[in-house]
């Protein structure tokens, strides 16, 4: 076997795959439920956070939140590439955000749970985010950018709304108009 190959299977059987739930699904246009402090620092919570970052990375996801693998609960995971210091996968659990500037812009946004479907979506250039992190502590920055179009599009999943709900130009990934 190639060392890709081994490592991808390793990492399958190292942790467990959880599969993505794919729109139409009722349960991603809910809001999801918010953690307790003795849920976060649960033996099973941190399994799932665990399990949920492996499948984030084998799906070649940058976040993903609970919901998205059918456990409508307020988690999300920002994959450590995308945080400005880069060195840690960075957990919110029962996060907010608020604007921190007026400022907005469109990007192309993709989604695991809607594959194969992109659009242009106006999101808010910097962004002040309150959270818990996976120890059951506080969390307060401020998040610019990319960084911050990631944080949005995954608190909407907590909150029920695709990004399909709010972009324009979909297309699929074939370039036809949708």
């Amino acid at each position: 076997m190639k060392p890709d190959v081994i490592s991808s299977f390793l990492i399958f059987f190292l942790s467990m795959l959880l599969p993505i739930t794919i729109e139409p699904n009722p349960i991603l246009h809910k809001i999801s439920k918010t953690l307790t402090l003795d849920e976060i620092k649960s033996k099973k919570i941190k399994d799932f956070i665990a399990d949920l970052t492996e499948t984030m990375y084998v799906k070649d996801g940058v976040g993903i939140a609970a919901v998205q693998v059918g456990q409508p609960l307020q988690l999300c995971v920002i994959a450590k590439n995308f945080t400005p210091r880069k060195d840690k996968n960075l957990i919110l659990i029962n996060p907010h955000w608020e604007k921190a500037s007026i400022l907005r812009e469109w990007d192309e946004e993709g989604c695991l749970s809607v594959p194969n479907i992109y659009g242009s979506v106006r999101r808010h250039k910097k962004i002040k985010v309150r959270a818990l992190d996976e120890d059951g502590e506080e969390l307060k920055f401020v998040a610019a950018d990319f960084f911050a179009r990631i944080i949005q599009h995954e608190i909407d999943h907590i909150n029920g709304i695709l990004f399909i709900e709010k972009a324009k130009k979909l297309r699929d990934l074939g370039e036809k108009q949708i």
